[in-house]
């Protein structure tokens, strides 16, 4: 429904995703540019500024915006600007070089995606920022009769699928998981490595890069989904599985903790193959254990409803205006 203030703006999003990327970072900047266009604002979407007619600037990524975000307020003072904190701009410490910091300095706004990253800002960053988790919707999928699992995540080492193939492959053979892998390849040397490691696993899988909604339908229709990330802002993955109540095994970082709760029953440490092996047969074997985990999962979903999303844009566009 439109929204009396949000009707009256123009909001320019910049991303360094290009178009037709697939990348965090392009889904969340696509995805906020559909709600504030719900909420009745006229949008534009690019990768960097070129005086832009706007009232409202959003950048996407705190480092890699930081020169356009200084550029575009350099031109024009009176622009009032959102600044959303990827994974890679506060983890694995918050340390912004001087660039980033007088771009973050000079927002009005500041997006964190879970609420442990607020925990990593000074004081003075900390008072203009939000937490505004990412929506996300299921595609209707059958499950799977036979385990499965399955890593969402482009090929690179900050993400790292390898380690699901490693432990699928430490799995007794009585233990019966399939995995599949979907994303595409980001990083030549780490894409290379999950090929030698696909090539000689029997229970793993590479699907290639899938469009949203064939990702959706995936992870719908499988049992566990894994995050093995080393870092994760907030990841557009949990959100998607909490929608379609798949359970979610991940590494015990504040990203992940940040959005399933500090006190979840399916983690395991940064590269700990034997840990996230350990807790696949746990799965497989203890039909309670995996319901747990789905009600657990099913009770966040309230969390990632667009409704909320689009609700949190309304309040924030109207604290804009207001200030």
């Amino acid at each position: 429904m439109p929204d009396s203030v949000a009707s009256k703006l123009r909001i320019a999003i910049i991303t360094p995703a290009a178009r037709r990327s697939r990348t965090g970072n392009r889904v969340t900047a696509l995805r906020w540019a559909s709600f504030l266009r719900q909420l009745g604002a006229r949008v534009s979407l690019a990768t960097d500024w070129h005086g832009q007619a706007a009232d409202v600037l959003v950048t996407v990524h705190a480092v890699k915006s930081a020169d356009a975000l200084l550029r575009a307020t350099d031109e024009r003072p009176d622009l009032r600007v959102v600044t959303l904190l990827s994974g890679t701009d506060i983890y694995p410490e918050f340390a912004p070089e001087e660039t980033t910091r007088r771009a973050l300095d000079r927002a009005d706004a500041l997006i964190a995606l879970q609420r442990h990253a607020l925990e990593l800002l000074p004081p003075p960053l900390r008072q203009k920022a939000r937490v505004v988790v990412q929506s996300a919707t299921a595609v209707p999928a059958p499950r799977s009769r036979r385990f499965t699992a399955v890593v969402l995540a482009h090929l690179r080492a900050i993400k790292q699928p390898l380690l699901a193939i490693e432990a699928v492959d430490r799995l007794p053979p009585d233990v019966d998981v399939r995995l599949l892998l979907a994303g595409a390849r980001l990083d030549d040397d780490y894409s290379a490595a999950i090929a030698t490691a696909l090539a000689r696993s029997p229970r793993a899988e590479w699907l290639g890069e899938l469009n949203r909604r064939a990702s959706r339908r995936l992870l719908a229709g499988s049992t566990v989904c894994i995050v093995p990330s080393r870092a994760e802002g907030g990841a557009n993955v949990v959100s998607e599985a909490i929608a379609a109540g798949t359970p979610v095994l991940c590494t015990a970082i504040p990203g992940n903790l940040g959005l399933l709760g500090d006190d979840w029953p399916a983690t395991f440490a940064v590269g700990d193959a034997q840990a996230l092996a350990n807790l696949l047969a746990r799965c497989a074997d203890d039909s309670r254990f995996l319901d747990r985990l789905g009600r657990r999962i099913r009770s966040l979903q309230p969390l990632v409803a667009p409704a909320a999303e689009c609700a949190a844009w309304r309040r924030l566009l109207r604290d804009l205006v207001a200030g």
